[in-house]
């Protein structure tokens, strides 16, 4: 699959079979996260695989509670065999870039100092890079939040307290019955609208 074609087909996926990620599938979808761009060459991306049903309901079990399974209007997600925790290391980046090649930006004065975080920034192409190797596996995947939970998965998964989760991205074999959510109906803009040449 070339990729243009890898680039189209990638979409949201809420609904998964049960059957197993090949072990070889799943290095190559995770080597391509490691592969991603870090600022500084940092390297502060950790990837907290949980597979399995056993591993992937201690993470649902921590952020989706039992009164809300019912109405969960996401139930094929809760199926999916793999999923992957995105996690950078804010100090790393201060650390790195107190440096003595870098000191003079002043980002190693400490994580306030970066007008953009980019330990998130660098997250976010590790998290596209394995979307895009999910797809060119011939499966599917859903980026999604962990939001208010963060806390309790990382004491959960024992996660070091100064990393950050930028996110999950579940994986697996597609479920016959995925559904669109009600956001894919506002379309893309354009790419006239989007791109800017020379001024906005």
């Amino acid at each position: 699959m070339d990729f243009d074609a890898v680039v189209r087909r990638r979409r949201m996926v809420r609904s998964y079979r049960r059957d197993p990620v090949s072990a070889d599938a799943l290095d190559r979808i995770l080597d391509a996260g490691r592969r991603a761009p870090s600022a500084g060459n940092t390297a502060a991306l950790d990837l907290v695989v949980l597979e399995g049903s056993e591993q992937t309901a201690a993470y649902w079990d921590t952020t989706l509670v039992s009164e809300r399974r019912s109405s969960f209007p996401w139930p094929g997600l809760l199926d999916a065999p793999v999923l992957v925790l995105v996690v950078v290391d804010p100090v790393a980046y201060v650390r790195r870039y107190a440096e003595i090649e870098k000191a003079h930006t002043g980002l190693g004065d400490g994580a306030d100092a970066w007008p953009v975080p980019f330990w998130f920034v660098d997250g976010g192409a590790a998290i596209m890079s394995m979307l895009h190797a999910t797809v060119a596996e011939g499966l599917g995947a859903l980026l999604f939040g962990v939001f208010e939970h963060e806390d309790d998965v990382r004491t959960r998964f024992s996660i070091p307290g100064d990393r950050r989760i930028v996110a999950v991205v579940a994986l697996g074999h597609p479920g016959d019955d995925d559904r669109a959510s009600s956001s894919s109906r506002r379309g893309r803009r354009s790419l006239a609208e989007v791109v800017h040449r020379g001024h906005w």
